[in-house]
């Protein structure tokens, strides 16, 4: 879950830093251009890869994987055990199974 909150939390600033960018309010960084032309690109910025789980797809299915992931572990954390763990929402599905075991 702390990976997951790292993620969401450099997804949360860098978006409100660009905005800011956008808007004239800062200076547009090498690496806010790059997270712009990724976003235009339906590509997931490379700085929020570096915090990411690893994936090859393109920005809106990857969006929407994250928020599975996010809400699958949110029900979790909220119910419970849930009755049936999907092994591919984890940040690192090995040590998943490494603890189970």
């Amino acid at each position: 879950m702390s990976r997951f909150n790292k993620l969401l939390n450099k997804m949360e600033r860098s978006i409100e830093d660009l905005v800011k960018a956008i808007q004239g309010f800062i200076v547009m960084s090498e690496e806010l251009d790059s997270m712009y032309m990724a976003i235009q690109n339906n590509m997931v910025p490379n700085n929020w890869k570096s915090v990411s789980y690893l994936s090859l797809k393109p920005l809106g299915t990857w969006y929407k994987d994250l928020k599975d992931r996010v809400d699958f572990m949110r029900d979790w954390l909220e119910n419970g055990h849930p009755s049936l763990f999907t092994i591919s929402y984890f940040f690192f599905p090995q040590g998943f199974m490494t603890g189970t075991l």
